[in-house]
């Protein structure tokens, strides 16, 4: 079946069978890899995207549900440079990359998280991230580069409406 959907920005049109996931779809399909599969029953976050902005896990998702929707995955993270962003560089210099395997679904989590709050508390952090699992940081790096990225942001972010300085005004 032909599944239509946005992938990073641009238009991405695939044939693939209807009983995959959108994990192996992204993997298989179109050959994105930074997408990981871990436990491959929604456990363990590797497989992390954001799908219409909501943070997912792309084992559960099948394939066709992305039709017509917007799918993010880490191959669309990127700074203004077409290399790491703030908050990917933030967790180079905090440590929080190990071994990496969780770090795509990390970053998506972050991301997700960093889009509805501009001033997210460290509890926030952690529930954010929770549905990731991470054998090699003990997470603590991974919580300090989110909160590192949550206070630049805010320090940088410009109001571009009323209601958006009002919100500004609140976090700070």
């Amino acid at each position: 079946m032909k599944i239509e959907f946005t992938l990073n920005g641009e238009p991405c049109s695939v044939e693939a069978p209807a009983h995959i996931n959108l994990l192996h779809l992204l993997r298989d399909y179109v050959g994105l890899t930074g997408t990981k599969e871990g436990c491959g029953v929604g456990e363990c976050g590797a497989c992390s995207v954001l799908l219409d902005g909501k943070l997912v896990n792309s084992c559960l998702v099948l394939a066709p549900q992305a039709g017509g929707r917007d799918v993010v995955t880490i191959e669309g993270v990127r700074g203004a440079d077409g290399g790491p962003n703030d908050l990917q560089k933030n967790f180079i210099d905090h440590g929080a990359v190990q071994c990496g395997y969780c770090i795509p679904g990390m970053v998506l989590a972050g991301e997700a998280l960093l889009a509805k709050k501009l001033n997210p508390s460290r509890a926030d952090i952690r529930e954010a991230i929770a549905g990731n699992l991470c054998r090699c940081t003990g997470y603590q790096q991974i919580v300090d580069a989110i909160e590192a990225t949550a206070a630049a942001r805010r320090d940088t972010r410009q109001p571009q409406s009323i209601e958006d300085a009002k919100v500004h005004e609140e976090v700070l």
